[in-house]
């Protein structure tokens, strides 16, 4: 216990000392983790390894050139748009809401009434906040060495964990201590259903969304609807967090745009829509209860690898949050098991 017990803090203490340079390494590991079931295929169906990973690291790099250059010319144009009409959607949405405050104050004791600056300030006090909160779990990921080095060696490391993939993993097995090797082995078999289970299904509800969102507020008529759909779809592997931007950022935009509350039925509508299919399709198909990590646990361990690591550990927060509810599992079952739990004298059968 002790041995592990000060590995695993020497582990921690590496992880944030070199957080800055882990940002390529980490996302590489991610990227080979997804593509190494599609490269066992093709190696099953008679090619090297080694062709096998190639064909499948081009054809994912083709892809994510493919959808950067189908993608960025306007997200570009509408995120320039956005900025260039902000102070006039502001206003507008000051004037929409100037009556719904005077009706407030009007029902309210006048120390407790806000007002229309009132709003105003908190609206940006919060923008603010979360500006910074961006900026500090950014700025721990995406300066420029990290950005140049996540487009430059992210493919290289990918490229050579897919290719010795089941290598590493058969040195890694031959490592465990003999004695507990099987139980090693269960454990990890979990860590990896629960962790693939989530990440992918979790990665393809993402997918859905982002299209879903970006091509029915694009449809509906909203300025931006693009840029906000596919913001809302990446941030719904948080829970909660990607509907909840699709509603109020849409409601923002269509009472600044539209000007009526028609407008804004209509994407409280589409969002209320996306809620159920997600709800209710989405989430229980393609990630399911299977994966047993709970919401909560999730928020949390994005959160605190958020802060204590910014980006990369935003990266690493599902794998050691599945790991951790894995081993907590485990320690529970072992503990009701166990003398501690049932006591050292059990009653006798049939005694009170």
């Amino acid at each position: 216990m002790r041995f592990w017990l000060i590995g695993f803090v020497l582990l921690i203490i590496a992880l944030y000392f070199l957080r800055s340079v882990l940002l390529p390494f980490v996302a590489g590991m991610a990227i080979a983790y997804f593509l190494d079931p599609l490269c066992d295929r093709i190696e099953k169906m008679g090619c090297s390894r080694t062709w096998a990973t190639t064909i499948v690291t081009a054809l994912f790099l083709l892809a994510v050139i493919a959808l950067a250059a189908v993608l960025l010319p306007p997200l570009e144009a509408q995120i320039v748009d956005f900025f260039g009409q902000l102070p006039s959607y502001i206003q507008a949405v000051n004037a929409k809401l100037g009556p719904l405050v005077k009706a407030l104050r009007s029902h309210l004791p006048a120390s407790a009434a806000p007002s229309i600056s009132d709003v105003t300030s908190y609206i940006g006090r919060i923008a603010g906040w979360g500006a910074d909160t961006l900026g500090s779990v950014l700025s721990g990921g995406f300066a420029l060495a990290n950005l140049i080095s996540l487009i430059f060696i992210t493919p290289i490391v990918t490229f050579y964990l897919l290719r010795d993939w089941d290598k590493i993993t058969m040195k890694i097995d031959l490592w465990l201590p003999r004695d507990h090797a099987e139980e090693i082995r269960g454990q990890l078999r979990e860590i990896d259903r629960t962790l693939a289970g989530f990440a992918r299904g979790q990665a393809t509800v993402c997918l859905c969304l982002a299209f879903y969102y970006g091509v029915g507020l694009s449809l509906i008529g909203l300025d931006f609807g693009l840029v906000l759909g596919l913001i809302a779809g990446v941030l719904s592997f948080i829970p909660f967090v990607g509907s909840l931007t699709a509603l109020f950022g849409s409601i923002a935009l269509a009472l600044a745009q539209f000007g009526n509350w028609q407008g804004v039925a209509m994407v409280v509508g589409l969002c209320a829509v996306g809620q159920v299919i997600e709800g209710n399709f989405l989430t229980p198909k393609l990630v399911g209860d299977r994966v047993r990590l709970h919401p909560v646990w999730v928020i949390f361990a994005l959160l605190a690898g958020g802060a204590l690591f910014g980006f990369v550990g935003l990266l690493l927060a599902v794998p050691v949050a599945a790991v951790g509810g894995v081993l907590a599992r485990y320690g529970l079952g072992r503990y009701l098991g166990s003398d501690i739990y049932r006591g050292l004298n059990p009653p006798a059968d049939g005694g009170n």
